[in-house]
């Protein structure tokens, strides 16, 4: 069992990021020997300078769709739907908040509506309709951009336009994310071609971000046999080429995220070799975890006591981890998701 206790630290609210930086490289970023613990004070625009010709970075494209729906029940009282996964043409699982039971109905508002058609606590199916009209559009318009709480923002915000924006990576390119996949937000055209020019090649594979990122825990403690949601995955061809191919010349493996690390590691057999494959992956990367196919991890602020916390002191060791947040919070760095980055590296 891992006691939670372990994996928390002192954060002023302050530090806890409403908003990007003015420009998506302006980030700082943390840079971290996994093995020594050695700590330096960097900023991502330096990213290309810190790899070496012939690393790998791997990104994750999945792109947030506005999966955030605000509605009423029908006896008036509001009711909120976060959509994580199609289920069908027009049903979706959900996670539900205020929503009425199973055969309920929530109007969205300009003739759409959900009807829970299942409901398991927070969890649920629901089945869209746009009364006859063209669905997509309808929830392109509706949809809000699915913030995590920890962002604030109040109805009308001007920030919310500007989310839709920043809240999705530069690679973004296959709808289905519930959240970013908040590492890649850093990266400009410019760092990518800067980094190209060093010799740094990219990849990508997909993993759409849904609850098992950002659900907490629910207990003290968490058992070596915990799973986290479902989440669906794909690593194609060329990815699993790509890193073949660095493993080969030398090249270190750097994921652009804990779900690249989530992904390439469900893939990966026993002696790193990371196969194409497509499917959906529980895995839950903990202290005493193997890291088989990731060398190197670019990676964002955590929340305390949570899986992606856990995630990255199984890469680079607790005392390390914790040591470099604290550090981060004695200089003012900006965390979670619209916060700055932190660099785990070291040799292959």
């Amino acid at each position: 069992m891992l006691r939670l206790t372990d994996y928390a630290y002192d954060l002023p609210e302050e530090q806890i990021a409403q908003e990007p930086a003015p420009r998506r490289d302006a980030s700082r970023l943390l840079v971290l020997e996994r093995v020594s613990g050695e700590i330096a004070h960097r900023a991502f625009v330096e990213l290309p300078q810190l790899l070496a010709p012939g690393d790998l970075l791997v990104v994750n494209d999945t792109k947030v769709v506005p999966a955030r729906l605000l509605g009423r029940k029908r006896s008036g009282g509001r009711a909120e739907i976060l959509l994580l996964e199609a289920t069908g043409e027009a049903t979706w699982r959900a996670l539900l908040a205020h929503a009425p039971a199973a055969g309920g109905v929530v109007d969205l508002g300009q003739g759409v509506s959900a009807t829970v058609l299942a409901r398991d606590g927070e969890m649920g199916t629901v089945q869209l309709s746009a009364g006859g009209g063209d669905l997509s559009a309808a929830l392109e318009r509706l949809g809000k951009t699915p913030l995590p709480p920890y962002v604030r923002r109040a109805p009308g915000d001007p920030r919310e336009a500007a989310d839709r924006e920043r809240y999705q990576t530069v690679f973004a390119r296959h709808p289905g994310a519930a959240a970013a996949p908040t590492a890649g937000l850093h990266f400009t055209p410019e760092v990518l071609e800067r980094l190209a020019a060093r010799g740094v090649e990219r990849t990508a594979v997909t993993l759409h971000v849904g609850p098992g990122t950002f659900l907490p825990f629910r207990d003290a403690e968490v058992s070596d046999d915990h799973r986290l949601h479902e989440e669906p995955f794909e690593v194609p061809e060329e990815a699993a080429a790509a890193i073949a191919a660095a493993r080969a010349r030398g090249g270190r493996v750097v994921a652009v995220g804990t779900t690249v690390a989530r992904t390439l590691e469900t893939v990966a057999g026993e002696d790193g070799t990371v196969r194409a494959s497509s499917g959906r992956t529980r895995l839950f990367l903990r202290p005493g975890s193997r890291f088989r196919a990731v060398d190197a991890l670019l990676t964002n602020f955590h929340l305390p006591r949570s899986s992606l916390l856990l995630l990255v002191c199984a890469f680079a060791g607790r005392e390390h981890i914790l040591a470099a947040y604290r550090e981060a919070v004695a200089a003012g760095y900006r965390f979670y998701s619209y916060g700055d980055a932190m660099l785990v590296h070291g040799p292959r």
